[in-house]
């Protein structure tokens, strides 16, 4: 395992142990973090992702840690089957979420996920399959259809963020909502593409993501101050 030492304001690359492999992830814990938020990517993606890393600078600038993670090494990111293996992808990420139990710059704080397209099923059958340990997720552009079995049993607060103009996507995640008993909300980005690349799409995603987790990983003290820092 990779440690990162407490420190007032620490990023550095970090290697996670998971099923004899060993993932490569970006780490970042803003002084005095109110939480950590996995970021989990979408096939053909990885986590140098520039969608992802704009949402992890807002979270970043919110007081929230973050870490942005491969889920699968390079050879088997070649490997149509794991991509698109839901179950192993969540338990690489449950890995992850064990790793941030026990290390010191974030085994005291509370986590979230922020899951987009394949990565966003994998968050969700992750949480599912471990409610006490997860304490929000965001799923963008996601495919919670390919975690319907699971969905009634995730008990995080769960916020659905899809692109107006993302068909079918959209009728995938109305669908999923329905079957979410857990606290949720679905937001819909008026004219937003799958990859919310319109002008302001993706700004939109960041301050929703922030106002969600400052909500649900921030300890009821600190939640005032950090909300008033939600300003991507």
């Amino acid at each position: 395992m990779t440690p990162l030492a407490e420190n007032p304001r620490s990023r550095a690359e970090v290697s996670i142990p998971a099923d004899g492999v060993e993932l490569g992830g970006e780490m970042h814990v803003p002084s005095g973090a109110s939480g950590v938020v996995v970021f989990a990517h979408g096939s053909g993606s990885s986590r140098h992702s520039p969608r992802n890393q704009f949402v992890a600078h807002q979270l970043q600038k919110s007081g929230l840690a973050t870490l942005l993670m491969d889920l699968l090494e390079e050879d088997e990111a070649q490997d149509r089957d794991k991509v698109f293996d839901i179950g192993l992808l969540a338990t690489r990420l449950l890995a992850a979420t064990h790793w941030l139990g026990k290390n010191p710059a974030t085994r005291s704080l509370r986590i979230g996920y922020f899951g987009a397209s394949t990565g966003a099923a994998a968050a969700l059958v992750a949480a599912a399959k471990e409610p006490a340990r997860i304490s929000a997720l965001v799923s963008r552009g996601g495919r919670p259809d390919m975690a319907l079995p699971w969905l009634s049993k995730v008990k995080a607060p769960t916020l659905l963020i899809v692109g107006e103009r993302d068909v079918p996507v959209l009728d995938w995640n109305e669908d999923a909502y329905r079957h979410l008993t857990a606290e949720k909300q679905l937001v819909v980005v008026p004219g937003a593409t799958h990859l919310f690349e319109e002008p302001g799409a993706l700004e939109a995603v960041a301050r929703e993501a922030c106002r969600w987790f400052l909500r649900y990983l921030a300890p009821e003290a600190a939640r005032p101050a950090a909300a008033a820092k939600a300003q991507p």
